[in-house]
């Protein structure tokens, strides 16, 4: 799919990867909408590119359905969706003060998990009265997962079932989706200079560089958001989860 011109939604887009990806876009030409829980990041971001900013949680249905809303009658009927909010709350399951809380293991699964398909469903159903382009597409959905849906460290019980969950999800909404020719694609990050990972002492920083085998540092956010602009314009690409870690594999901890 060409991306010039076509109206474009990025969930977290008001910090990190997902600003990274809003902005990416937005220099291709599309009409970005930035979705986030934070109004006034996600209000900078779309002054910046010219696009247009939602406060949204994503795991509210309502929500949801009203920020899309609201992004078409602006922008037009998105055809394309990029999904990278998320949270991390770490913990074991069993701490120093016992199992892990119930709620906490909720509510990274909601988020991460059902707040991503709640938003690739209402987007979808968008697509899908869409007029078909070439090869009969009509829409692209991008997930984020991680790297520790393969390999989840200790003390990240939650968040990698939570990405597990998006690897899992998406052989089969890519099937589920084909007759109305929507693909659905996923990204797994390793460790990427993120604004909180370069929060961390550059000692620390290097320390994380280093264990990555080729190269041997962070990635950036522009490498997710130009792998995130291939998949859209590549159509073969579908279905297919790919992992842009340097052939990082998570050690236990």
């Amino acid at each position: 799919m060409e991306i010039a011109g076509q109206a474009v939604l990025v969930t977290g887009g008001a910090s990190g990867i997902g600003a990274d990806v809003a902005r990416h876009f937005a220099a291709l030409g599309a009409r970005v909408t930035v979705i986030d829980i934070d109004r006034e990041a996600a209000g900078a971001v779309a002054a910046e590119i010219g696009g247009l900013a939602q406060d949204c949680d994503i795991t509210d249905p309502a929500q949801a359905e009203t920020a899309i809303t609201a992004a078409s009658q602006v922008h037009g009927p998105a055809r394309i969706l990029i999904n990278v909010a998320g949270i991390l709350i770490p913990g074991r399951i069993l701490g120093r003060d016992g199992p892990l809380a119930l709620e906490a293991f909720a509510k990274v699964i909601n988020v991460n998990l059902i707040g991503t398909f709640n938003m690739m469903r209402l987007a979808a159903a968008g697509m899908a009265g869409l007029e078909p382009l070439a090869d009969g597409e009509r829409g692209v959905i991008v997930n984020t997962t991680s790297v520790a849906a393969y390999e989840g460290q200790i003390g990240q019980i939650a968040y990698a079932a939570s990405k597990a969950g998006i690897v899992g999800m998406t052989l089969p909404a890519a099937r589920d989706l084909a007759r109305s020719g929507i693909r659905v694609l996923a990204i797994a990050p390793g460790l990427v200079a993120t604004p909180m990972m370069l929060t961390l002492p550059d000692e620390l920083q290097q320390a994380l560089g280093q264990s990555v085998p080729f190269p041997q540092r962070l990635a950036a956010a522009r490498e997710f958001s130009r792998l995130a602009q291939h998949m859209v314009e590549n159509v073969m690409l579908n279905g297919e989860v790919i992992r842009l870690d340097g052939a990082l594999r998570l050690a236990p901890k």
